[in-house]
């Protein structure tokens, strides 16, 4: 596994966000964004990305977002304005001094990378991992279900849909009461707006992952984006190693 330095910034509300960096420092700067729950460790650097990616010339900069990883998580809702992440984001981006660089994320990452780049944001490329359109347009409904294995944590039975996300919760050792305040600030990206993401942009998922709708939509919605299907569902894309080498190819064009 490759050396992994990490380094703190201030975010929005002065929340204090952990960046995982790895890679030559003369490489390419990549900034990748976990899912929810989840961590820049989890996503990116265990099943072996990180390392992948940092081999192919990518220097990579994987944030914690607030109330994840060793990011604070703050119990004050004025810390959770709306579209907070993209805020962290771009204070991330800024603290970095990043100029030329390429984004991606995987599910909320991917998410809050599309809403970065509609916010101003220019990456020279873009990866949407684990989305799909309806994924962007239709947080409402995947907030409800996180909502509700938040409310009803510890008393989900095995079967129940809300298992896993209940079962990853206790993994994680999530901050509840930060991630329901952090699902509250998230919003939808209608179809239409899409349009303006005009960057080349690569949408890749696990066959037999339909959590955020269909990718392969996402891509022809997208004006310049091609799909690349890899193994797993939701839960385990991240765990094989054919998505980092689908971004590292595509990021080497």
């Amino acid at each position: 596994m490759s050396e992994i330095e990490t380094r703190f910034i201030e975010g929005f509300a002065d929340t204090r966000l952990a960046v995982h960096c790895t890679g030559d420092a003369s490489g390419r700067p990549l900034v990748l964004l976990h899912g929810l729950f989840s961590s820049a460790y989890v996503n990116w650097i265990k099943y072996g990305h990180a390392d992948l990616l940092a081999a192919a010339g990518f220097r990579l900069y994987m944030p914690d977002l607030r109330a994840h990883g060793e990011s604070e998580a703050p119990h004050d809702p004025r810390a959770y304005p709306e579209d907070v992440l993209v805020a962290d984001l771009k204070a991330t981006i800024a603290e970095l001094e990043l100029k030329d660089y390429d984004l991606g994320g995987f599910s909320l990452g991917s998410r809050t990378s599309a809403r970065g780049v509609l916010a101003g944001l220019k990456p020279r490329r873009l990866v949407l991992a684990g989305m799909g359109l309806s994924g962007l347009a239709g947080w409402a409904r995947r907030s409800a279900h996180f909502i509700d294995a938040i409310d009803r944590f510890g008393s989900i039975e095995r079967g129940d849909p809300a298992f896993i996300a209940q079962a990853f919760m206790k993994t994680m050792k999530i901050d509840r009461e930060a991630a329901r305040l952090l699902l509250g600030s998230v919003d939808d990206t209608a179809p239409e707006a899409l349009g303006a993401i005009t960057m080349p942009t690569l949408c890749v998922c696990g066959g037999d992952d339909r959590d955020n709708g269909s990718a392969p939509e996402l891509a022809q919605t997208l004006p310049d984006a091609r799909y690349v299907e890899t193994p797993g569902n939701h839960m385990s894309s991240v765990t094989f190693k054919e998505m980092g080498r689908a971004i590292a190819q595509f990021l080497a064009e």
